[in-house]
């Protein structure tokens, strides 16, 4: 069937006004398939791969490699076949036209913030997408909502999704009670709850995982199903030095070899991500709730303090992902899951596969939510 599809500036974060296009990957007149990588955009935040986001031919690239770009402009123009030539110049003229004048799209599709009253804390959650199904994400230890910059955007394309910030991390109350996974779980319960979500997809990544685990063990018929990403309490093994390190680390120089353990890929700890942790962390009540959740993660004696593997219930669907290359909790903790869930490793990525291999997560959580 013939069909024009025009690739969009993604938004990678409420913040995010522009992106540069520092290399395209596809070549005009290339067939791509859906998920393909098509180009480098580089923001003021972080770098990422932009994807297909339909199979086609790429019939134009509007946008020039070294330029920036609103979001939501188009910046190039996927077609299939029958489409004219003249029909792909007006969509490409259009585009160029908007691009010269430099004004943002529309972008109704964009992350919403919001704040949840939860037991009397304040949770922030970034949320966007219309769709029926409902899918929530928990990041980790030390994280926040902007760990799923690059998987929100497509999930909401067919469902609601909520990024939420946990207790003690990114714009939440820093307030973490005693630190445990049941209270975490609690909080996403009462998030559930605040919200008005009857039932929702979870998403959780490293501890994240353990949370959204417990919760599924609390209220099943809460949960339709379950993402785990290199999810915590599967399995022994455990960086106990990195968490430590991380929740320690006051300064850039102290920071950084910790970070580089996150990714497989050196160069995505970069000096802005390296500064925003840091100011995060010199928040007041940040140094407090690191220190109050780490026992949570890490026992006395260096290993896993987290044994969430009997939690799981047999009823939810669950699909667990693992980067081969992660070093904070490895893929050889995937054993805890055989013969439980769908479990996929992607070899060449990291601990932060949602940022390193956003196509490979984002079609696991829609694996889990189809069934």
């Amino acid at each position: 069937m013939p069909f024009i599809e025009r690739v969009t500036m993604p938004k990678w974060g409420l913040s995010m006004k522009t992106g540069k296009i520092t290399e395209w990957i596809a070549r005009e007149g290339d067939e791509v398939e859906e998920g393909d990588e098509l180009a480098e955009i580089d923001t003021d935040k972080i770098a990422g791969t932009l994807e297909a986001p339909r199979g086609g031919v790429l019939r134009r690239i509007v946008a020039r490699a070294g330029g920036d770009a609103p979001v939501g402009c188009v910046i190039a123009v996927i077609a299939g076949p029958g489409v004219t030539e003249d029909e792909i110049e007006r969509v490409a003229a259009e585009a160029r036209e908007q691009l010269a004048r430099g004004v943002p799209a529309e972008d109704e599709g964009s992350p919403v913030s919001g704040v949840a009253e939860v037991g009397g804390r304040a949770l922030s959650y970034a949320t966007s997408g219309g769709g029926a199904e409902e899918v929530v994400l928990v990041h980790g230890y030390g994280g926040d909502k902007n760990s799923w910059l690059f998987v929100q955007e497509p999930l909401a394309a067919r469902h609601t999704v909520y990024a939420l910030d946990l207790p003690g991390h990114g714009e939440s109350s820093k307030e973490v009670g005693d630190g445990s996974l049941a209270s975490l779980a609690t909080v996403v319960t009462g998030f559930l709850d605040a919200l008005g979500i009857e039932r929702a997809h979870l998403v959780g990544h490293s501890l994240g995982g353990a949370v959204v685990t417990a919760v599924a063990a609390g209220v099943p018929d809460r949960v339709r199903s379950l993402t785990l990403i290199a999810p915590a309490g599967y399995g022994p093994d455990v960086d106990a030095a990195y968490l430590r390190g991380f929740a320690e680390a006051g300064t850039r120089r102290e920071l950084r070899p910790h970070l580089s353990k996150l990714f497989a890929d050196a160069g995505l700890v970069t000096r802005q991500l390296v500064d925003d942790l840091l100011k995060y962390k010199r928040l007041d009540g940040v140094d407090t709730a690191l220190r109050s959740l780490l026992p949570t993660l890490v026992a006395p004696g260096g290993g896993a303090a987290l044994d969430v593997s009997s939690l799981l219930p047999r009823g939810v669907r669950t699909v667990a992902v693992w980067g081969g290359a992660d070093q904070v909790i490895p893929a050889s903790n995937a054993a805890a899951l055989e013969g439980r869930a769908a479990v996929r490793v992607i070899e060449g990525v990291g601990h932060m596969a949602q940022m390193e291999a956003p196509g490979e997560v984002v079609a696991a959580v829609e694996a889990a939510v189809s069934g």
